[in-house]
């Protein structure tokens, strides 16, 4: 157990989460949420406002990832959707290179607005435009290695901005919660691959 952390969690004043292992905990002060719930439960209580408990926090965390994001692709210099489709091509792997038919999947775009993206980042140079070996008519999208040096450096930044937003959560609290927050997503997946593929 990490117990570097205990005496952070006791400045904050935090509890135990229940059913986690030790060394995960929970905030036990008050948050605007809280506020926002006693209020509606005291002006609606034929309410059932629990929701806001949940999605309420997941909307505000939102904001503030938001903020961070921004603020991480300013200082390399890219936009959000920028970053959007140059990550998507240094994940594909070596050669680091896709089809705009499957970074358009990937980052849920229309073809003309993928277009003007890629000529965007081309005029750049950070990604190149060539021609696809299995479809001599089609056209592959590649990372060139200013654009994979940008998209790394961001992503490492990123990561360590999103390290410090959920600092106060062991490993176990953060597989805890994420294994919450794919149940909650599962439904609109599962709708989005059914829509993709009718």
């Amino acid at each position: 157990m990490d117990t570097s952390r205990e005496p952070r969690a006791r400045e904050l004043g935090h509890a135990q989460v229940p059913g986690s292992t030790p060394g995960a905990t929970l905030a036990t002060h008050p948050d605007e949420v809280d506020r926002i719930v006693a209020a509606w439960n005291r002006e609606r209580p034929d309410l059932d406002v629990g929701p806001l408990e949940v999605l309420s926090r997941v909307a505000r965390l939102t904001r503030h990832l938001d903020r961070v994001r921004r603020a991480v692709f300013a200082a390399h210099r890219l936009e959000h959707w920028e970053f959007d489709v140059l990550v998507a091509l240094r994940r594909a792997g070596a050669p680091y290179q896709l089809s705009p038919g499957a970074l358009i999947t990937q980052t849920l775009v229309t073809s003309g607005t993928m277009t003007n993206r890629i000529d965007r980042l081309e005029a750049r140079g950070l990604v190149e435009r060539h021609r696809s070996a299995e479809d001599r008519r089609g056209v592959i999208v590649r990372l060139t290695e200013d654009g994979r040096t940008v998209v790394d450096s961001a992503f490492a930044a990123l990561l360590a901005e999103e390290n410090e937003i959920l600092s106060d959560l062991d490993a176990a609290g953060r597989a805890r919660l994420a294994g919450l927050l794919r149940v909650v997503l599962a439904q609109f997946d599962d709708a989005e691959g059914s829509a993709r593929a009718t």
